[in-house]
């Protein structure tokens, strides 16, 4: 079974079919830049570009970086347009695409919810973090399987400034530090969810987590276990993908 997943991030959208059955891109992504100013209307362009690339006419899952509730109404963008806040996404997207039916998703849950499916966190018991590092930091944290929607953890405070400022991609490529610099700081950001939440799994995903052999060695004394996404910077396109397959 195929279902269309896209994943709009801060600085690129990108999507493609998915074979639900292997948990994998069905075909090549495809990839645009995210627009700025990022506002709903030019995002929605971008997806649509991304689904017409494909001639897709079926269901189509959306991550978004920010609050998503009920599967449609916007609460939070922080690092995209604040003309996304209180916007019914469903309605917007399934308008620019022609009346395909579409299902939206915080970004950091649907990627966390395919790692748990077919990655890195499938089987695992107990509390999972999953953690995506780009434009900013996103978070999906999981109990025995089950999600917790919309946790943001991203946005915590971490020494006198909002955790994504200091450890994401971003903030890494913005501040020019070393890999094993950033590391460092990962770990403190780490310490401080393992304090909070004692998870037995931190899930590292988004575009570092192709980088892994760079960063992960550097990261020491935390307790749980600190493993890179098995779908690398994927799993939020599944995921999407998967929410879309069941309605949700």
């Amino acid at each position: 079974m195929q279902i269309f997943g896209v994943d709009i991030g801060g600085s690129g959208i990108k999507g493609a079919p998915v074979d639900l059955d292997k948990g994998d891109l069905a075909q090549e992504r495809c990839k645009v830049l995210t627009p700025h100013p990022s506002t709903p209307d030019a995002v929605a362009d971008g997806v649509k570009q991304v689904i017409d690339h494909f001639g897709w006419t079926g269901p189509v899952g959306v991550t978004f970086p920010g609050v998503v509730t009920g599967g449609t109404t916007i609460r939070s963008a922080a690092n995209v347009d604040k003309g996304w806040i209180h916007t019914d996404a469903r309605v917007l997207l399934g308008d620019r695409l022609g009346g395909l039916p579409v299902t939206v998703v915080n970004d950091a849950d649907a990627a966390g919810v395919a790692e748990m499916h077919f990655g890195a966190g499938k089987g695992r018991r107990g509390t999972v973090v999953m953690l995506t590092f780009g434009t900013g930091i996103g978070s999906a944290v999981f109990v025995d399987g089950v999600l917790v929607p919309n946790t943001e953890l991203g946005h915590l405070e971490l020494h006198g400034h909002e955790a994504e400022k200091r450890a994401s991609s971003k903030a890494r490529e913005d501040h020019e530090l070393t890999w094993e610099h950033w590391a460092h700081r990962v770990q403190k950001y780490l310490a401080h969810l393992e304090m909070l939440f004692s998870p037995e799994l931190f899930v590292i995903g988004g575009g570092v987590s192709r980088k892994s052999e760079k960063f992960l060695s550097h990261i020491e004394g935390i307790k749980a276990e600190v493993v890179p996404a098995h779908l690398q910077n994927n799993a939020g396109i599944v995921g999407a993908a998967m929410r879309a397959a069941t309605g949700m």
